[in-house]
């Protein structure tokens, strides 16, 4: 006999409810345990010194520049080209061979390991290009790893634009180009800071391709072309080398507050966009 409907439906929220607790339960406790052992070790000294007796003592400040500087390389690459390419395949391009070429392209490279563009980085930024263990090259490393997830979650963005506003821009005498650059674009722009948000998350915590391609400093950088070590490169050597755990955890601790912060921020922006977007409409 099968069951009613509404006996199904209870069963499957109820499935959904205790994923939800597990994924907050998990996640409660990775940060408990972080800051449990790592808050004790952050000071002032910590978050401003250089890292000395290699790492065992001083602090991260020179890791915490070199994470900016490669991420901030990483965005400002990746998020244009990854809007634009959207924008030419959700706008301008038909369905075809070549789109979903492309389109397949893109998410094979959002699946290939970091340690697999660490390996490409190296060998074409580092060694052929001669740009060396740098800022730079770790960089354009982390671009290529972030440019599949902005592009797609632009894509999606752009596709869930009512064909009505287009249509009304195009009807009052606008070009395919003004209609993306101020009707398209700025109802997206939530959902492309959310695939940004993203690509950030990925690129501050990588450290297969950073070990590979941006080197191992202990010094603060003072050009892109010289070696950083970022954060959770640092967090790596200190753990894996067993040079300090206490150190490790502090860092840990520093690094998850960097993306707490971010994220906080860029919802926020994106909270206010909703919000003035609704309110334009209305």
């Amino acid at each position: 006999m099968r069951r009613p409907v509404y006996i199904q439906e209870k069963i499957a929220r109820l499935l959904l409810f205790i994923s939800v607790l597990l994924t907050l339960g998990v996640l409660s406790a990775i940060i408990f345990h972080i800051f449990y052992h790592g808050v004790s070790g952050l000071s002032w000294e910590f978050l401003t010194q250089t890292p000395r007796n290699m790492g065992r003592d001083g602090g991260v400040f020179p890791a915490i520049v070199g994470t900016v500087y490669v991420v901030l390389i990483a965005v400002l690459v990746a998020a244009p080209v990854g809007v634009f390419a959207a924008v030419h395949l959700a706008e301008y391009s038909r369905m075809g061979i070549w789109v979903g070429v492309i389109r397949y392209a893109v998410n094979t490279l959002a699946a290939i390991p970091s340690i697999v563009f660490g390996l490409f980085g190296f060998t074409f930024l580092v060694i052929y290009l001669k740009l060396g263990w740098s800022v730079l090259s770790g960089g354009l490393t982390l671009a290529m790893m972030i440019l599949p997830t902005i592009m797609r979650t632009t894509e999606e963005s752009i596709k869930t634009v009512p064909d009505a506003y287009r249509e009304g821009s195009l009807a009052l005498g606008a070009t395919k180009w003004q209609t993306i650059r101020l009707v398209v674009l700025p109802n997206a722009l939530p959902g492309i800071l959310t695939g940004i948000i993203l690509g950030i998350g990925r690129s501050v915590g990588e450290t297969a391709a950073v070990l590979m391609t941006a080197g191992s400093s202990l010094q603060v950088p003072q050009s892109v072309f010289d070696p950083v070590r970022t954060l959770s490169l640092h967090l790596y050597l200190l753990a894996f080398e067993g040079i300090s755990f206490e150190k490790a955890y502090a860092t840990a601790a520093v690094l998850m507050i960097i993306v707490f912060v971010t994220n906080f921020l860029i919802s926020f922006v994106i909270q206010k966009m909703l919000i003035k977007n609704t309110r334009e409409s209305n």
